[in-house]
C-alpha cells in the first residue's frame, strides 16, 4: 500500500465512525429530552412541575 492509500483509509475509517456515532447518538434514548441538544433537560422539567 501507499502512503496515499494509507491517508486514504485513515480518513475513511475516521468517516465511517463518525457516522456510526451520530447515528447511535440519534437512536439512543438515556439522554433524549425534548430538545433535540440531548441534554435531557426537559425531562428534568417535566418531573419537577407541580400538578395541582
Amino acid at each position: 500500500m501507499g502512503m496515499q492509500q494509507i491517508i486514504i483509509f485513515i480518513l475513511f475509517l475516521a468517516a465511517a465512525g463518525y457516522m456510526g456515532w451520530r447515528i447511535w447518538k440519534a437512536f439512543d434514548r438515556r439522554n433524549s429530552g425534548g430538545c433535540a441538544k440531548g441534554c435531557g433537560c426537559a425531562d428534568d422539567k417535566l418531573t419537577s412541575v407541580k400538578i395541582k
